[in-house]
């Protein structure tokens, strides 16, 4: 992956940044949560951050301001950021020092080429298909609609991204799980490069539902097809902008 100039529209300035990492040390400590010797958690927060959309492409991530929200010690903030630089998240670059990834053709190509080996097979054959992870699937198309209705569409990206993860938890599988979450922190880099969420998202919140009603109705096999065929039309899509450079 590549980075973009934090000034540019798919970079975010240093007044956001500032609102990011007072939200972390906010929710640190709301939670007493003790990061000192944690890497993997200060990572996971990061991560979490990139997921939900608060830290763009181009964004410089200043280690001192960071570790001091994070409540770690730069040690331990070096080795989660180079923790998250191995998973494609982050790069490092000269004069600049570490920075969210901006994506590129060939991450997209990738990812969707690791989703629709997934995240049909946990549909039609996941072994994790319990009440309450089925309930889960449709608790996020009714997150989506809600956002949609309010007009929030950075929220809609957040629901769709929440809608995937319930659905590989379907397989039942932790490792599914974990590695799901590292997917999604690029899938987010690639809606950020779509410019307008709702051009993007819209189309996607009923076909998210029509896979949720397939699922709650026992037609796994159906959703799965669903799913595969909005995969592919999904990553149409984004590579088809991404070369015209949207």
């Amino acid at each position: 992956m590549g980075t973009t100039d934090p000034a540019s529209p798919m970079g975010r300035g240093h007044t956001d940044l500032d609102v990011v990492l007072d939200e972390v040390l906010a929710a640190r400590r709301a939670e007493r949560t003790v990061m000192s010797t944690s890497a993997d958690r200060a990572a996971r927060v990061v991560r979490e951050q990139v997921v939900e959309g608060h830290l763009r492409s181009g964004t410089r991530l200043p280690e001192e301001r960071l570790a001091a929200a994070l409540g770690v010690s730069r040690n331990t903030l070096r080795e989660a950021l180079s923790q998250l630089v191995a998973e494609r998240i982050l790069v490092r670059e000269p004069h600049r020092g570490v920075v969210v990834a901006t994506p590129e053709v060939a991450d997209v190509e990738d990812v969707y080429r690791v989703r629709r080996l997934v995240e049909p097979a946990a549909l039609a054959h996941g072994t994790g298909h319990t009440p309450a992870r089925v309930a889960a699937v449709a608790a996020a198309v009714t997150e989506g609609r809600e956002a949609g209705e309010r007009g929030d569409w950075d929220a809609v990206a957040s629901a769709n991204q929440h809608f995937h993860r319930a659905v590989v938890a379907l397989a039942g599988s932790p490792r599914l799980d974990a590695q799901m979450h590292l997917l999604l922190a690029e899938m987010r880099l690639f809606f950020h490069q779509m410019g307008e969420p709702r051009r993007f998202h819209q189309p996607y919140l009923e076909e998210n539902a029509t896979i949720a009603d397939l699922l709650g109705a026992g037609d796994r096999q159906g959703a799965a097809d669903r799913l595969d065929t909005y995969l592919t039309a999904a990553q149409t899509q984004l590579v088809a902008a991404f070369r015209d450079g949207a």
